[in-house]
């Protein structure tokens, strides 16, 4: 593993003191995942343990075929692992919970419906009486920062801003973790960075723990109090990373030191 300071592994914000305090959301006990192929099985994961504590923002980096969405599947209770546990506040993940958003590649709204009917979705189908599901869906409304466009079909807005939509509607019924796969892999590099600014703000302001998989070192860097780096498939836990870079973090951070050094490490071991 390539070597950092021993000032970035051992001096943590307060911001991740405080965390080492809190509950364990996720713990990932010797999982692998293989799918049947006829051939023996495809291997997508194999015996990766690591635990997410209580509104930690987590970021998972790794070459294409890593098994990344595999795990996030998994941790979505979408899929069954081949072997290993994965548990939620201690109680065995066993199947889809409200309790878990997830947002996927793409923001997959439908067509048909506005920007507020998209977000209203799981609501409705929550069977929440109407005036609240309203209420809760025009508070999201404005944290996403979609305020005067409530009414405006997909067709209409920009990658970024039906992402948002996304981001909105997974966090409507209030989840306690958000799993988002790549969810600016879409978007051009500006959009993306002020996407990723976006993400920090909501964060800080619902505090959820976060599960992002990305494939750009300075975005896992920049949002992240932890990043997972995955081996080529199948996919192997090589290295958990801590970023101690201080909350609440400006574009100014991405050219200092510290951040160098963390991106340097992430490359190497990604190879």
């Amino acid at each position: 593993m390539t070597q950092l300071s021993s000032e970035l592994l051992t001096t943590p914000s307060i911001e991740a003191m405080e965390t080492k305090e809190t509950l364990v959301a996720i713990d990932v006990r010797n999982l692998s995942v293989t799918f049947p192929n006829g051939n023996g099985g495809l291997r997508a994961i194999q015996d990766i343990s690591f635990h997410i504590q209580e509104q930690e923002f987590v970021c998972v980096l790794g070459p294409s075929g890593s098994g990344k969405s595999t795990l996030l599947r998994v941790l979505a209770g979408l899929l069954t692992p081949t072997s290993g546990e994965v548990y939620f506040y201690g109680e065995p993940l066993k199947e889809p919970r409200r309790e878990i958003g997830f947002v996927f590649q793409k923001a997959n709204l439908m067509p048909w419906r506005t920007v507020l009917q998209n977000i209203l979705l799981p609501l409705e189908l929550q069977k929440v009486p109407s005036s609240e599901a309203r209420r809760r869906a025009m508070e999201l409304v404005e944290l996403v920062g979609l305020h005067g466009f409530e009414d405006s079909l997909p067709r209409d807005l920009s990658g970024g801003m039906a992402q948002r939509v996304a981001i909105a509607r997974a966090l409507v019924h209030d989840p306690q973790v958000l799993l988002l796969d790549e969810p600016f892999g879409g978007l051009d590099a500006l959009t993306r960075e002020r996407m990723g600014d976006e993400l920090l703000r909501i964060w800080q302001a619902r505090r959820k723990t976060v599960i992002m998989v990305t494939h750009s070192i300075p975005e896992a860097i920049y949002l992240s109090d932890r990043v997972l780096v995955f081996t080529p498939r199948p996919g192997k836990l090589r290295l958990d990373l801590p970023v101690y870079l201080p909350r609440p973090r400006s574009d100014e951070i991405r050219y200092s030191p510290a951040f160098g050094e963390l991106a340097k490490c992430l490359r190497a071991e990604i190879g």
